[in-house]
């Protein structure tokens, strides 16, 4: 008779459709049967997982978007335990308001399996970089993934301490922790690999001192120690061999304004080079001119082909000439509604772009205004 009652627990705790557990002995059936954290799921007589149902009430009442949740992570909502109250009590301690919060779920739903000791764990190592409470909030509310994609406390301790042996300031690892915060979810030997490239690079290009090196390179571009060491290696290769430039003058360019490019797709890079090269060909560029270009503004590459195609002609459009737009590169910074708009109320107040400066193009917006009232004056 007993073994048949432990059955029908089994049976119940197994297949039943609300997974309820009352009886003490089933208490220590649910231990043996679910012993990996969060990891438990309701289970129905099909053996199909059943949501969660209080759980669904919970987030509602937070106010949490379920079907952007859902499309998300759906797994988390057939978990039997979950902690979106503590989460959300922990988050309120930090100055994170409800609407706040209700987004990081949303968007982030496996933030609720994380238990309050980790978060506090976890929160405390990323104040030693970052000042204060509220802007890890910030952060959050950007980028929940930053800090709830891994409870590994331990790995994101052992990158702090890395980080900072290789000569990473205080400032350079809160760039790090404000713009590529997976920097820190990355193994420790994945961060160690791109370190060791860097390191490689620099002596191969004859700088003294690797550890200014790689401290500039990464506070350049915050997101390289995310990126694959091949990748980076095949970037600066290409930067070197197609522009011819000797190792001096690719040390400025990677610790400087080509730094963002090291971790782009090389496909990438290469197809908008040549796109570039074509483009400007066939307005009567010649090779050097083209390389001096891309060399004076190397964000030219993040430009895909049609963007920048688009752009060259809306200013060879408004009598901008292919030699102005080659000495004054930055003007691609704006968009091509900015640039239509301003050639437009330009020419109306009587500015010939022909043969003035074009470079208040890609002014800032109030010293853009602040100029076209003296000219309308």
């Amino acid at each position: 008779m007993a073994s048949r009652n432990l059955w029908n627990m089994r049976s119940n705790f197994l297949f039943g459709s609300r997974c309820c557990i009352i009886q003490h002995s089933a208490e220590i059936l649910l231990k043996l049967v679910s012993f990996r954290p969060f990891g438990a799921k309701c289970i129905n007589a099909d053996n199909k997982a059943l949501e969660n149902e209080d759980l669904l009430n919970n987030l509602l009442t937070m106010g949490v978007d379920i079907d952007r949740a859902k499309k998300r992570q759906p797994g988390v909502f057939n978990r039997m335990v979950t902690n979106e109250q503590e989460l959300q009590v922990f988050l309120l301690s930090k100055g994170a308001s409800k609407e706040v919060i209700a987004s990081i779920i949303s968007r982030y739903p496996r933030a609720i399996t994380r238990t309050s000791e980790s978060l506090s764990k976890r929160w405390d190592l990323w104040r030693k970089i970052i000042t204060s409470d509220l802007e890890i909030v910030n952060i959050l509310e950007r980028s929940p993934e930053s800090f709830f994609r891994s409870n590994n406390n331990q790995n994101l301790e052992n990158n702090i301490k890395f980080l900072h042996s290789v000569g990473l300031t205080h400032k350079c690892l809160c760039r790090l922790l404000t713009n590529a915060p997976r920097t820190f979810s990355n193994s420790l030997d994945l961060n160690k690999q791109m370190v060791e490239l860097l390191r490689e690079i620099c002596v191969s290009l004859g700088h003294s001192d690797p550890t200014d090196f790689i401290r500039k390179i990464i506070y350049k571009n915050p997101f390289i120690l995310i990126q694959s060491t091949k990748r980076v290696k095949t970037n600066i290769e290409f930067l070197q061999s197609t522009f011819n430039l000797n190792n001096g003058k690719l040390l400025l360019l990677i610790c400087g304004p080509g730094a963002g490019i090291l971790d782009l797709s090389n496909d990438y890079v290469k197809r908008n080079y040549t796109n570039i090269k074509e483009k400007l060909f066939s307005l009567g560029c010649t090779d050097k001119e083209v390389q001096t270009f891309v060399l004076s503004y190397p964000d030219v590459i993040f430009l895909a082909e049609k963007k920048f195609n688009d752009k060259i002609d809306c200013l060879i459009e408004g009598k901008i000439s292919i030699s102005q737009i080659i000495k004054n590169a930055r003007i691609l910074d704006s968009s091509i509604s900015t640039l239509k708009s301003r050639i437009k109320e330009l020419v109306h107040a009587g500015y010939n772009l022909s043969t003035l400066n074009i470079n208040l193009l890609s002014w800032s917006q109030k010293r853009y205004k602040a100029k076209l009232k003296k000219l309308n004056v």
